[in-house]
């Protein structure tokens, strides 16, 4: 019997993961880096499995594609599938969970330790020769911040969240959970205003939703301390970057680590990109991404769909 044909159209989107599991599945499988618009369809002609991280399928895509009947997700979001148009085909959208906990997690603390120890900083001026100039033993030009005894506040207390919450108490650090805005208060979560303004470093691990855009904007940003840190690993449209930028500058904030972008990959005249501030730290969309995390979800997408196989393909 000739076996199901599946497409990976983005594969280059988990880069040099171990892609074995994909392979030893019983499937034609065809593997494309990078897959433009106006490419989707003709590459899906024949596909019964279609397998994309953040290649758009929209309604229309799917209209074209009678033969598709399993959209595996390398990813847990899945605001790029059309999930009412797959329905309707009866099309199985498969996303995969919890594999990056552990990345994220570490992530957000690799950005914020920079942010605090100013290890960067300090490397670059021992380059310059200026530990060497120092008239006592050590360089204290750039001000360090003990996380012990500080408040992170969590904004989105699911696995992502939690992760990063234990790791805040293994530094010391008091956590706080903020309830969702406008929401009553659930038992151990703090009012959403309440928890910005008490925070001394805020953390989102939210998904985006139409109601959460802008979730920190000026007004959110202004309920701060100035001394506050901002982090996000979560979607780049949860927060105003504008507004960020201009908290920064105006000093009413202290820091803000951004993993995520509005627009990615961001345009070279992208306002993150232009502005230059000592405490401004961006990383490219790779919280998730540590080798383990990638080679997890390759594995997770493929066990998930060897089970689809075994229910709907005859051996």
């Amino acid at each position: 019997m000739t076996r199901p044909q599946a497409v990976f159209l983005d594969a280059g989107s988990v880069g040099n993961a171990d892609l074995n599991p994909l392979h030893q599945l019983q499937v034609e499988l065809e593997l494309f880096p990078e897959t433009r618009l106006e490419q989707i369809v003709e590459r899906l002609q024949n596909a019964t499995i279609a397998i994309v991280n953040k290649t758009e399928l929209n309604a229309d895509t799917l209209q074209q594609l009678p033969q598709l009947k399993y959209i595996a997700v390398t990813a847990t979001g899945l605001n790029n599938i059309d999930l009412v148009a797959a329905q309707q085909a009866g099309i199985k959208v498969q996303n995969a969970e919890h594999y990056a906990t552990a990345s994220v997690a570490q992530h957000v603390f690799a950005l914020l330790l920079q942010l605090t120890n100013q290890c960067l900083a300090y490397q670059q001026a021992i380059q310059q020769g200026r530990w060497s100039k120092s008239s006592h033993f050590c360089l204290l030009d750039y001000p360090m911040i003990e996380l012990a005894g500080k408040t992170l506040c969590i904004i989105g207390h699911g696995t992502l969240g939690q992760a990063t919450a234990q790791l805040a108490r293994a530094f010391g650090m008091q956590v706080i959970v903020a309830e969702r805005p406008k929401a009553s208060c659930r038992s151990g979560r703090v009012p959403f205003e309440q928890a910005l303004a008490s925070a001394d470093v805020i953390s989102l691990h939210c998904p985006l939703t139409d109601d959460n855009h802008h979730l920190i904007g000026r007004k959110q940003l202004a309920m701060m301390k100035n001394t506050a840190i901002l982090i996000n690993t979560a979607r780049g449209a949860l927060v105003d970057t504008q507004a960020v930028l201009s908290a920064l500058m105006d000093e009413t904030l202290y820091a803000a680590a951004l993993d995520v972008l509005d627009t990615e990959p961001p345009p070279p005249n992208h306002t993150a990109l232009l502005t230059s501030h000592p405490r401004l730290l961006l990383s490219p969309h790779v919280a998730w991404a540590t080798t383990e995390a990638r080679n997890r979800l390759v594995q997770q997408v493929a066990n998930d769909l060897k089970q689809w196989l075994l229910r709907h393909v005859p051996a």
